[in-house]
């Protein structure tokens, strides 16, 4: 799909496809560039592109997104919010069966979903205080909760498995 973004301001052409080998192919402007995206966590990915890693944070806002990545932060709007899917920009939605992990240690607040329950891409799922601030943990996916490995008021570790998505 095409979207014609803001990028700071500034007018942007861009199409991201799937490749041949499950990688994204992507369309910036002129330039062509294959590239690989993960979610590592809810609203944080990991990309890899001509063999440079790089962490951006997307924080999701009515038309578009603020995106931190290599230090540098970027108000990013998509002139088309229709296509615009979930705030999310669907094509990096986690594939699969997810095991949720915690981001940071803290304690586990609310336990917003059960076994069974279906959910959406980035839907609450659990709430953990770290540090005196609460933390909503989304859904990295649509689909059903399989299992919840946690209680509220139980303390976890950073990397300790929270639930399971389907």
């Amino acid at each position: 799909m095409n979207y014609e973004i803001l990028v700071d301001g500034v007018s942007r052409s861009l199409e991201i496809e799937r490749g041949a080998s499950g990688g994204l192919r992507v369309h910036l402007d002129a330039a062509v560039f294959d590239a690989d995206a993960a979610e590592i966590v809810p609203g944080t990915f990991s990309i890899l592109i001509a063999g440079r890693v790089f962490e951006a944070r997307v924080l999701p806002g009515k038309d578009g997104a603020s995106v931190r990545c290599a230090g540098r932060d970027f108000a990013i709007e998509v002139r088309d919010p229709r296509a615009w899917r979930g705030a999310r920009g669907g094509i990096l939605e986690a594939e699969g069966r997810q095991q949720v992990a915690a981001p940071m240690p803290g304690k586990v607040v609310r336990v917003l979903v059960a076994a069974g329950d279906a959910v959406e891409a980035g839907q609450g799922l659990i709430v953990v205080e770290a540090m005196k601030m609460q933390n909503e943990i989304r859904a990295p996916k649509g689909g059903k909760i399989e299992r919840v490995f946690v209680r509220e008021g139980q303390a976890v570790s950073a990397g300790e498995p929270l639930l399971v998505v389907a």
